[in-house]
């Protein structure tokens, strides 16, 4: 049998300027939310505030979710080693999952509080809350921004940017019933005021779940079609099929894919595989591919996890043996 197998990896020049613009973010973002954590609980326990205390605790669990993703960008910078090829670029799916499980636990727990509010509702935030949950609102609605433009690609992103998002909403949830309930006198606002932000928070963060979940399952990220990858290197010249088509994430922004190309003709020379490369990256965003060449002399029997179909530009392929 003869094949040849080449191996295609590109890093683009952005990588490095972009984790380092995430660094001064998480960065940032911690400072500024370790210090309002500590505010709090001066404030909370001066004012007597049960509220103010358990949105201490609350934005704790924040800087904890902020640590967790800064550390898991760190980490992907590391250089592969002879036990982890890839190196630790993994980590970041893992962060985004631990972070969106972390909010879930977060609203879930804030849902409680506002359910058994509702049976016997309080009068909400003093002046003093209101003021702590106005400077709340500013901390968090910084650090979002400061993530916010970087988290369409990178899911680890997007949950820092969740979190931080989700505490200038309950912040401002906070600011705004006071303020309603100092001219009307409606109890009930405040717990309502909560269940709805609850209910934003969970739609937000249920879509980041899927999304790692699935990115932590190998599977195809969004974005990138298979039948969409496989009909283009079908129809590269000279391939005759397609099969062991393969494409995951290897982080939240690396996207690998593997393939073997039948192609009878023969090997066709690195500058094909270069241009296959370059096409993989530019349209469907893969950036670490592997393409095995076959000249069709063997059945090529499946061993990783069999497509549901093959590609042929004939419609007859002739086996010649059962060997691979």
């Amino acid at each position: 049998m003869n094949t040849h197998t080449h191996h295609t990896h590109h890093h683009g020049g952005h990588g490095h300027h972009q984790v380092h613009d995430h660094s001064r973010a998480f960065v940032t973002g911690i400072a500024l939310n370790t210090a309002f954590v500590a505010a709090e609980i001066i404030y909370g326990l001066k004012a007597n505030s049960l509220a103010l205390l358990a949105d201490a605790g609350h934005n704790a669990s924040d800087v904890l979710g902020l640590c967790m993703a800064w550390v898991a960008v760190l980490l992907a910078r590391r250089e592969a080693s002879e036990r982890f090829t890839y190196g630790l670029q993994s980590l970041s799916i893992f962060a985004s999952l631990a972070n969106a499980i972390l909010l879930l636990l977060v609203v879930g727990g804030i849902g409680v509080e506002a359910l058994s509010r509702l049976g016997t509702p309080e009068a909400p935030a003093s002046t003093t809350v209101m003021v702590v949950a106005g400077l709340g609102v500013a901390v968090n609605g910084l650090t979002a921004w400061l993530f916010h433009g970087h988290d369409k690609n990178d899911l680890n992103v997007r949950g820092a940017f969740l979190h931080m998002a989700a505490d200038a909403a309950i912040s401002l949830g906070v600011v705004l019933s006071g303020l309603v309930f100092m001219y009307t006198g409606w109890t009930w606002l405040d717990p309502l005021a909560g269940l709805a932000i609850v209910v934003v928070i969970t739609l937000s963060t249920w879509q980041l779940l899927k999304g790692s979940t699935t990115l932590a399952l190998q599977a195809v990220p969004e974005g990138i079609e298979p039948s969409e990858v496989r009909t283009f290197l079908a129809s590269l010249a000279g391939v005759r099929e397609v099969h062991d088509l393969h494409i995951w994430a290897m982080s939240t922004t690396g996207v690998a894919m593997s393939a073997h190309l039948v192609m009878p003709a023969g090997h066709p020379g690195d500058r094909f595989l270069q241009t296959i490369r370059n096409e993989l990256e530019q349209r469907f965003r893969i950036n670490h591919a592997t393409v095995q060449i076959e000249m069709g002399d063997t059945t090529g029997e499946c061993h990783t996890g069999c497509e549901p179909e093959h590609i042929h530009s004939h419609d007859h392929h002739h086996d010649h043996g059962h060997a691979h």
